[in-house]
């Protein structure tokens, strides 16, 4: 794990750490994804010797009652902000991501890697921003690379970004383009986790699965399995059709 004195944004809240742990209230710990707020509660949790309680924000109110009658200077953590709920007068402790506090990138890069075993220079496109997924894809980005020496991608081909290759007036042609690249892209981001692209689509595992037999995982190599839907198919007639047409 990171240490606490690397993590993102501990300049500016690691000098009150100490007041932070004496403090009679409940802390409060939130992050976006991959921020690492549940260790960071865990471990502060900890130092201060309560209770610990993971994804807090999720607790009906009354069980959150509950628990901090029980635990009055516990420690939650959560993705989102005591805002959320009406309870105790916590202090927050929010985390930021790294693309608040790029100066953490390289620290936090060099830590994983030496936690991987990687000692060699590593690639600086590791090191790229934004990474989706903060400091969980970060250390996505290094497992990749050392299993299989793969990168962040950054060219509009591989990403999606930039123009779309929309030649064809078909609708049908289009849409199946325009999921191609979403697919695809966020495969990438996901570095091949389906669980993540899954949640990132806003699909279910089956939908993610179909669309990759559609389209195929360039995370894993896989070439597309199936010819798509029906509709695309008549829309490669329409296109042949016209296309024998205009050359008569």
């Amino acid at each position: 794990m990171i240490p606490l004195e690397r993590m993102p944004g501990f300049g500016a809240w690691g000098r009150a750490l100490k007041e932070l742990l004496d403090r009679p209230e409940p802390l409060w710990v939130h992050g976006e994804s991959g921020t690492g707020a549940s260790w960071v509660a865990k471990l502060l949790a900890g130092r201060r010797e309560v209770a610990f309680l993971d994804e807090g924000d999720r607790l009906a109110p009354e069980a959150l009652a509950t628990w901090l009658a029980a635990n009055p200077r516990g420690v939650l953590a959560a993705h989102a902000g005591p805002e959320s709920v009406q309870a105790a007068p916590f202090i927050a402790l929010r985390l930021p991501g790294l693309h608040e506090e790029p100066e953490s990138v390289a620290g936090c890069l060099a830590v994983q890697a030496a936690e991987e075993g990687l000692a060699a220079a590593l690639p600086p496109a590791l090191a790229r921003l934004p990474c989706p997924g903060n400091l969980r894809g970060l250390r996505n980005r290094v497992v990749r690379w050392k299993l299989l020496g793969q990168l962040p991608e950054d060219t509009p081909k591989a990403t999606g970004e930039g123009p779309l290759p929309l030649d064809s007036d078909e609708l049908a042609t289009n849409l199946h383009v325009l999921e191609r690249l979403l697919l695809h892209r966020v495969l990438r981001r996901s570095y091949g986790n389906r669980v993540e692209a899954a949640r990132r689509l806003g699909v279910s595992r089956r939908q993610l699965y179909l669309l990759i037999a559609r389209h195929g995982d360039p995370v894993r190599g896989e070439p597309p399995t199936s010819e798509g839907p029906k509709r695309l198919g008549k829309a490669r007639m329409r296109q042949n059709f016209s296309s024998g047409s205009e050359h008569r």
